[in-house]
């Protein structure tokens, strides 16, 4: 049976306008942005399908073009929307932030985090640069690659925060097939960074470790 022949209290879109996202599943929100289903699958069952192929819709979400498209019915009209949806979403996150909200407690940062670098397949490496209230100035991707403390220069690092006139700053980076816990190497470059900005009277308020839907704080744990 089609979804529009189903009672409108059950129909995922109706569902949403009425109840709000947070009511539906996370197989109706897929039905809904994909609209359609296939031959002999409706747009929740596919949407189902999707979830369980994939495990997870952060799994989904970081898909390569080609996995994405070996779905049945899916292709690069749907991957480029998809793209857009999450790319609105990261961008949505950024503005709030740069409105004004103080950046005190790690919540905030973490799930701006998430959306930013967990889908990522690249090692990233992102500062955000905070005024003397802790409110965000900007979030700068500044390298990528192989992440080590020799291929992040701390003094790109320290220009970047004098050219904001920043009081002090996020570090965060992500890894992309591993665990969100700090190597050696990742100490090694938090402490050389922290003498460089210190010496500009920048403060280092935390470093952040992203591995999926994980984020690992040094200020947690200590490590700073």
């Amino acid at each position: 049976m089609a979804i529009s022949d189903w009672p409108a209290h059950r129909r995922p879109r109706e569902r949403l306008i009425l109840e709000g996202a947070p009511a539906l599943s996370d197989e109706e929100l897929l039905a809904v942005f994909l609209r359609v289903g296939v031959q002999g699958k409706d747009a929740v069952t596919l949407g189902r399908e999707l979830v369980h192929r994939f495990g997870s819709l952060h799994a989904l979400f970081s898909a390569s073009l080609d996995e994405f498209c070996a779905i049945h019915g899916l292709g690069a009209a749907k991957f480029a929307q998809l793209q857009a949806v999450m790319e609105l979403a990261r961008r949505a996150i950024e503005e709030q932030l740069k409105t004004g909200q103080t950046l005190g407690s790690p919540k905030a940062v973490k799930e701006y985090l998430r959306v930013i670098l967990g889908g990522k397949t690249h090692e990233s490496f992102h500062v955000l640069f905070l005024d003397v209230k802790n409110r965000l100035i900007d979030a700068k991707e500044l390298f990528r690659g192989t992440l080590t403390h020799t291929s992040v220069y701390p003094r790109e690092v320290v220009k970047e925060a004098l050219a904001r006139n920043a009081a002090s700053v996020m570090l965060a980076h992500n890894h992309p097939s591993g665990t969100p816990e700090p190597s050696e190497s990742d100490l090694l470059l938090t402490r050389a960074l922290m003498q460089a900005l210190a010496l500009v009277d920048v403060r280092i308020l935390d470093h952040f470790v992203v591995a999926g839907h994980q984020v690992h704080s040094f200020a947690e744990h200590g490590q700073l």
